[in-house]
Order: C-alpha cells, then structure tokens, then sequence
C-alpha cells in the first residue's frame, strides 16, 4: 500500500508518495495550475499519479491557523477533499500542516538551496514534510493503518 501526501495552494499542489511499507515520503512533484478555480487539469493528474503508484489513501494538508482557527484557505481544502473523494473514490485524510512550509523552506536554506529557487520546490517538500508527519503517527498507531 502506498499514501499520496499533497500541499494544497491556490496554484500549485505539491505532491509526495510513500513507500510501500509505509516508512519514507518522498517528493514527486508539483501540480501547477492558471488560476485557483482551474482544478480539473490537476485532479486528472494526482489521478494518474494514484494510479502509477498504487495509492490507496491521501493526506491532504490542512491549513489551520496557528491559534487553532480555521479560515478561508481550511474552507479552499475541504472543497478540494470532497472534489479528491468523488474523483478517486479514495479515503482523504486532513493533516495539520501548521509550520510545514516554514519546515521547508528552512530545510531548504539549510540544504545551501538559493532563496530563488526555493520556491521552485517548496510546495513539494511541504508535501513531505505533511505526509512523513502522518506516517510518523501511524507508526505510533499501527491499529489505524
């Protein structure tokens, strides 16, 4: 079994895959669309993905702000569940993301990456960092894999 983590923004949707025993994410891409509103090029492509891959999950990040509220960008991400679950039939599960792009792009600057190109791959490792985090948890709680 693999699980597809994804970094869900007004345009792009960063994406990783797990391992098969559920141990690693790694990133694949990023998903770029023209404007917020233009999602249908994007689903067909994390479809294609799914189906390259084998997944049979997705941990979709979730966009709380840091006092615990949500916002327009958490109302953004439940839309585009909803779209994920009705395309791919799958199971899509909200991960709190707070800090993962701040995660990223730290790791990044750590990593001697040039501030210009940060954001060619931030959105990716985003997605790493989203789907490593709930790998991570189901290791501490293997009755939910």
């Amino acid at each position: 079994m693999r699980i597809l983590g994804l970094d869900y923004g007004s345009k792009t949707v960063g994406v990783a895959v797990s391992d098969e025993l559920l141990f690693t994410a790694q990133g694949l891409e990023i998903v770029r669309r023209q404007s917020p509103n233009k999602l249908r090029q994007s689903l067909a492509r994390i479809e294609e993905i799914i189906k390259e891959y084998n997944v049979e999950r997705i941990v979709l990040g979730y966009p709380k702000n840091m006092n615990n509220t949500e916002g327009e960008r958490c109302e953004k991400t439940k839309e585009f569940k909803e779209m994920l679950e009705r395309r791919t039939g799958l199971n899509v599960i909200l991960w709190d993301e707070r800090l993962t792009t701040v995660s990223a792009d730290k790791h990044m600057m750590e990593s001697g990456i040039r501030r210009e190109d940060r954001k060619k791959f931030v959105d990716e490792i985003a997605a790493v960092f989203i789907l490593q985090g709930y790998l991570d948890y189901l290791a501490m709680h293997p009755e939910e894999k």
